[in-house]
C-alpha cells in the first residue's frame, strides 16, 4: 500500500543521507509587548508561515527569487525522483530545464484559477510538480508506485521534498506552548494562512519536536482551519476572511470575539481588523515580521495587542 503523505514525512525524517537548510537564528526586535487581557475572546486563530512557524527567507515560497537556491534545491528533487532518464537531452544542467516549467506552472496555475473578483488565485505546488510529471511521463517516466502512490500522490511528496530542499522549518520560540494553552483555556482555536497540502503534517512535525501534543482535531476546531490551499485563494482575498467569520459564526462566534495573531499588518491583520475581527501582531522574530512601526502606531492598521513571545497569548486570554 502507498505511504500517506505523513507516512512518508516520518520516513525523509529518518534518512541520515539527506541534509536539509536551516533556518536562521532568532533575531528579537526592539519592541515592549502590550499583552494586557482581552474581554470577550472566545477564539484564537493563528497564521501558520512567519508566526507558529519560523522558516527561511520568514515566509512560504513556492519559488525564490535566488537562481542558486532554485538549482541547488532542483537538483536534489531530480536525483530523488530519479526524473533525469525521462528528461529530453539539450544542452544545460537537468535542473536548467526544469526550472522554467516550474516557474511557468506556478504562475499560470495562479493566473488561471477560477476566482472571486479582487481574490488573488492560491498556487499548488503539488498541482505545479503533476504538470512537470505529465511531461516526463511522454518519455515514459517510472517510478515506485507502491511505495509513492497514483501520480497525483507522487506529484504531493515530490511538493513535499523540493519544500523542505528549498526552506528550512521550525517551530517558533513557544510555539507549542501557546497552543496548548489556548487549548486548555477552553477557547476555539483555528488558523487562517496561507498553506500548501503539506502544511499542517510539516507543522505538526515541528510543534511535536517541542512537546508532546494532542492530536490534530483537539487541538484545532477542524471546521475553523481556513487554509489557501483548501479554498484556491491566498491572502489577501476577501474569500478567506468571509469564509473565516462564516465558519465562527455557525458556532455563534462573533467577529469582535475572535483574536486573530499574526506577523504581517498590511495585507492580513489589517484586513482582519476591517471586519470587525481583533488582531495581535507577533513582533518576536527580526526575520518574518512584515510591519514597520509607522504602519503599527497608524490608527487603521494599528493591532489590538503586541507579542514579543508566543507564550504571552495565556495573559491576553486569561479571563
Amino acid at each position: 500500500m502507498p505511504q500517506s503523505l505523513q507516512e512518508y514525512a516520518v520516513w525523509l525524517s529518518q534518512r541520515k543521507d539527506l541534509i536539509w537548510p536551516k533556518v536562521p537564528p532568532t533575531v528579537p526586535v526592539a519592541a515592549r509587548a502590550h499583552d494586557k487581557p482581552l474581554a470577550g475572546i472566545k477564539a484564537v486563530v493563528w497564521n501558520l508561515y512567519g508566526t507558529l512557524l519560523r522558516v527561511t527567507d520568514g515566509e512560504l515560497l513556492l519559488c525564490h527569487h535566488t537562481e542558486l537556491r532554485m538549482q541547488v534545491a532542483l537538483e536534489k528533487t531530480i536525483s530523488e525522483f530519479n526524473m533525469w532518464n525521462s528528461m529530453t537531452r539539450k544542452p544545460g544542467a537537468p535542473w536548467q530545464h526544469i526550472l522554467p516549467r516550474y516557474r511557468a506552472a506556478v504562475e499560470d496555475i495562479e493566473l488561471t484559477a477560477k476566482v472571486a473578483p479582487g481574490d488573488l488565485g492560491h498556487a499548488n505546488g503539488s498541482a505545479a510538480w503533476r504538470r512537470i510529471l505529465d511531461t516526463l511521463g511522454q518519455k515514459e517516466y517510472r517510478y515506485d508506485e507502491g511505495f509513492y502512490g497514483n501520480l497525483g500522490q507522487l506529484a504531493e511528496k515530490i511538493a513535499y521534498f523540493f519544500q523542505l530542499c528549498l526552506q528550512g522549518v521550525e517551530a517558533a520560540p513557544n510555539a507549542a506552548a501557546a497552543l496548548t494553552a489556548v487549548s486548555r483555556s477552553g477557547l476555539v482555536q483555528g488558523l487562517l494562512t496561507d498553506a500548501q497540502p503539506f502544511s499542517l503534517i510539516q507543522a505538526l512535525r515541528a510543534f511535536g519536536q517541542q512537546s508532546k501534543l494532542p492530536p490534530l482535531n483537539e487541538l484545532f476546531d477542524p471546521a475553523c482551519l481556513i487554509l489557501s490551499c483548501q479554498l484556491g485563494v491566498r491572502k489577501p482575498s476577501a474569500t478567506l476572511y468571509d469564509t473565516c467569520l462564516q465558519r465562527f459564526a455557525e458556532k455563534g462566534i462573533q467577529p469582535q470575539e475572535i483574536l486573530y495573531v499574526g506577523n504581517r499588518l498590511q495585507n492580513d491583520l489589517a484586513v482582519a481588523k476591517q471586519l470587525g475581527i481583533r488582531t495581535a501582531l507577533y513582533v518576536g522574530d527580526k526575520l518574518s515580521l512584515r510591519a514597520t512601526s509607522a504602519e503599527i502606531n497608524h490608527k487603521d492598521l494599528r493591532p489590538k495587542r503586541l507579542l514579543t513571545d508566543l507564550k504571552q497569548i495565556s495573559n491576553i486570554i486569561s479571563k
